[in-house]
């Protein structure tokens, strides 16, 4: 058995077929991970959606800043915006049951096996595994009950900057949704730097990515992530970036999880996909 995480796919459903047949993926036997973002940007939302879903046990997948505007547009709480791509997902006749299997999905995913831990984002300085995994937890819950298109409603938004544990209600959730679907940059003491998406180096004083503050709690942790495609291909310090900029022109994809050699497999971007 492999496995496989895979980078922002945001719709290039094409795109995803060629890397899947580059890896020779057998769906009775590997395993893929998802870093978030299905949707969005690309030509093919619906149809990534639809493959993914259709996966079964054989896809995790986490969810992406994209994949929750998706649903707050869906939810009546957002508008559609001009370069927003996921009409078809909206429009389609198996909408319901593609969203609410969308809403269900966790924001953060950890394997003992491959000692792997999954996230769309990123990690404020203070938060170790447990904390992460808890805090993802609350927001999960929120999504998956009676009341998410509450919490979708009042989602967006850059405060609170910074943790701490006296975090109560809605400041609480966005500060744990924004972390782990969001963030790049974050200062010492982890206070965020959300409007920031340039590659590390282009940044302001006193920020630094998030996995470089010195002594974050996460530091013990193999981390697979997305939404940051100025990294491209990037592996240090037990983070590994997997959005390599596929809507933009630039690749889709994989890296090997179970394997002694965490090798990266890419395809390349097609020319429709870049225009979005």
């Amino acid at each position: 058995m492999a496995v496989y995480a895979i980078g922002d796919v945001q719709g290039c459903y094409d795109e995803l077929l060629a890397l899947l047949e580059r890896i020779a993926f057998d769906p009775a036997t590997d395993r893929l991970w998802f870093v978030g973002d299905l949707v969005n940007r690309g030509p093919q939302s619906l149809q990534a959606l639809r493959f993914v879903r259709g996966l079964g046990h054989s896809a995790q997948c986490v969810l992406g800043n994209h994949d929750l505007h998706l649903l707050a547009v869906a939810a009546g709480h957002e508008r559609y915006g001009r370069h927003d791509t996921f009409q078809d997902v909206l429009m389609a006749p198996d909408r319901d049951e593609l969203l609410d299997w969308l809403r269900r999905l966790p924001l953060l995913h950890h394997d003992t096996a491959t000692g792997f831990t999954m996230i769309h984002a990123g990690l404020p300085p203070q938060w170790d595994l447990a904390q992460a995994r808890a805090c993802a937890a609350e927001v999960e819950a929120v999504l998956r009950g009676p009341a998410y298109a509450g919490f979708l409603g009042q989602m967006y938004g850059d405060e609170p900057l910074a943790w701490s544990d006296t975090l109560r209600g809605m400041a609480r959730l966005r500060f744990i949704t924004n972390c782990l679907t969001r963030l790049r940059f974050c200062d010492a003491e982890g206070r965020l730097a959300l409007h920031e998406k340039g590659p590390p180096g282009s940044q302001p004083a006193p920020y630094l990515p998030w996995f470089e503050v010195p002594d974050r709690k996460s530091r013990d942790l193999n981390i697979v992530f997305g939404h940051w495609s100025a990294l491209r291909e990037y592996a240090a310090q037990g983070v590994y970036a997997l959005d390599t900029g596929c809507v933009w022109g630039g690749s889709l994809s994989a890296l090997r999880l179970d394997a002694e050699e965490h090798t990266q497999t890419h395809v390349a971007c097609r020319a429709h996909c870049s225009r979005f």
